[in-house]
């Protein structure tokens, strides 16, 4: 029987040896560094054999493109704006370089490409740009048709090679393009992202929470917004000012992506990309400024671009107002919460989330398997296998007087994400994932069936078909255990169970003793 579960016992997935932004693995064991290497030597421009330009790289399209296959050729940006010389990056990379082709439902992961990419004065938002795309990379020196990104997949950094031929029709490219037509980061990006999920056909359709997580290799925090707390936009100010990226979410529209009166596409993505607020007659308005992966539609209510409220502010606080139609608007608060749907927020570490400066968030992280026939009991409503599932201790010490429990101020965080590990994405139909959370007293060993008949658990994640689920809770010093479990026995996949907590924690995999391994 393979090993259910996969020991991590570090705070974070950068200690020496583990793949991290610096250090991460050769996705599909191509070596970017020796690829160009021989490239170059060849004085050859590199051509991806395990991303190859035809059909199967494409992938299956929704109906409703239209795409004519027979007419798609594989240009070199050279090909495309020959005489113009191409660049990788023009002055930069900003969330209004690009726009979404017409050809390919991934607002979803543009907009997690405008979280990256907003302009900040914070460094290490910086940093989270530079992790996933690598600086030092051209057209010019030490040119050889190959580019490389890096992404955080279920656990692990990896380094994703790809050349630079791209799918056109007519001489367009097919998906995102750059609105300078000789900057190509954009379309090399989204081509790297596709080949790890598969196709450029696995991109479509998605939630912003997944490629946010791909991009920091962090905490995952979501909010629905119809019970969104009174202090929520205190959090996304504090966001705002940390390391983080945030993203958004609509209500699923009529049709697929219509657009309402109000300026507003239903069952879309967007990019948060600012938090303010203005005194307008004297009263404090809070703002969300948002931003349309198209590159333009944009909101056309109170505080939009072409709104008259900017005329009741001060001359200060009318320097947010731009009147371009460039996809950004702002909107208060109030009519933020009601039409959109849910709020991501994805960070390296959440100590935003206090209004203590001096409360620091520490993380752990355990690999494991639900295995059909031993491991994978389902939910327990299943009472004859519910106790086979994996089970993970967690020990809360003496809680700091700093953190006494107040609003908003739950001290630990689980994380609970699933893999399929197949190759395509769109193949991965996601099981219906919760997990449930038991106090302990004193028991050693994985716990029997007897252990949950008459437990009540002191919190429950409800059982969602996401790649990934999580919840706040409030723990009291005291040993617990978590169960991650499918909501159906006999479904096998592998699983990262994640804990965040802004106390001493030990987190552990309660290890088979031979009595449980004879059950088994």
């Amino acid at each position: 029987m393979p090993p259910p579960h996969e020991r991590h016992d570090y705070e974070t997935d950068h200690d020496e040896g583990s793949p991290s932004p610096t250090n991460p693995m050769a996705f599909q064991g191509q070596d970017y560094k020796k690829l160009l290497h021989q490239s170059l030597r060849k004085n050859e421009l590199y051509i991806d054999e395990l991303f190859p330009p035809n059909r199967s790289s494409i992938g299956t399209l929704d109906k409703e493109t239209d795409v004519d296959y027979e007419n798609i050729e594989w240009k070199r940006p050279s090909e495309l704006v020959s005489p113009n010389k191409p660049f990788f990056t023009v002055d930069g990379i900003s969330r209004f370089d690009y726009k979404q082709g017409s050809k390919l439902g991934n607002c979803w992961f543009l907009a997690s490409i405008g979280a990256l990419t907003s302009k900040t004065s914070i460094k290490k938002t910086n940093d989270i740009i530079n992790q996933v795309i690598p600086a030092d990379q051209s057209f010019s020196s030490n040119y050889a048709g190959i580019f490389h990104f890096r992404f955080w997949r279920f656990g692990k950094w990896i380094d994703v090679v790809v050349d630079d031929q791209l799918p056109t029709i007519d001489g367009d490219l097919l998906f995102v393009y750059s609105k300078t037509s000789n900057e190509f980061w954009p379309a090399l990006l989204e081509k790297a992202y596709a080949k790890v999920c598969g196709s450029y056909g696995d991109l479509d359709g998605g939630f912003i929470s997944e490629a946010l997580m791909d991009f920091t290799g962090g905490v995952h925090i979501q909010f629905t917004l119809n019970e969104a707390p009174s202090y929520l936009w205190d959090i996304m100010y504090r966001a705002a000012k940390s390391e983080t990226l945030m993203g958004c979410g609509t209500y699923q529209g009529e049709s697929r992506e219509a657009v309402s009166s109000n300026g507003i596409v239903g069952g879309h993505a967007y990019t948060v990309t600012g938090v303010s607020r203005v005194t307008s007659k004297r009263n404090p308005v809070h703002l969300v400024r948002v931003l349309n992966p198209w590159g333009e539609t944009e909101w056309n209510g109170d505080w939009s671009d072409g709104s008259r409220l900017w005329e009741t502010v001060s001359a200060e606080d009318r320097k947010w107002r731009e009147k371009l139609d460039n996809g950004e608007f702002w909107m208060s608060m109030k009519d933020f919460t009601q039409n959109f749907e849910s709020l991501d927020i994805c960070c390296l570490c959440p100590d935003f989330l206090d209004r203590s400066p001096g409360c620091h968030w520490k993380s752990q992280r355990n690999f494991g398997k639900w295995i059909a026939g031993t491991t994978a009991g389902g939910s327990i409503d299943n009472a004859e296998t519910f106790w086979k599932n994996p089970q993970f201790r967690v020990r809360i010490e003496e809680l700091s007087e700093d953190y006494t429990h107040e609003e908003g101020a739950e001290n630990t965080l689980v994380s609970l994400m699933q893999n399929h590990e197949k190759r395509n994405r769109s193949s991965q139909e996601n099981y219906m994932i919760g997990f449930y959370v038991f106090k302990m007293r004193g028991e050693s060993g994985k716990l029997s069936a007897e252990f949950f008949t008459d437990k009540t658990p002191v919190a429950i994640k409800s059982f969602d078909a996401l790649r990934e689920v999580m919840e706040f809770l409030w723990l009291e010093p005291g040993e617990y255990v978590i169960v991650p479990c499918t909501e159906n026995p006999g479904e096998s996949a592998s699983f990262v169970l994640s804990i965040y907590s802004k106390h001493e924690t030990h987190f552990e995999y309660i290890e088979e003793t031979e009595e449980n391994e004879d059950d088994l």
